[in-house]
């Protein structure tokens, strides 16, 4: 059986940290910044953990 390809959309959006957690980035943030305020556009620079009910389907895209 040959190995699974990892998802090249995932590979760019997703890292895993060293406990096995996959990390994400914030939405929203890519236009239409002037209508946003300055608190919401430094929020959304924080990154975040996607949720464990994503978790499986996302590690089976990164193929780890």
């Amino acid at each position: 059986m040959p190995k699974m390809k990892t998802k090249s959309a995932a590979k760019k959006r997703f890292k895993l940290t060293s406990t096995g957690k996959i990390k994400r980035a914030s939405a929203y943030r890519s236009h239409i910044l002037t209508s946003k305020s300055r608190k919401r556009k430094r929020k959304l620079r924080l990154g975040g953990l996607v949720a464990k009910t994503d978790a499986k389907a996302i590690r089976e895209m990164l193929a780890k």
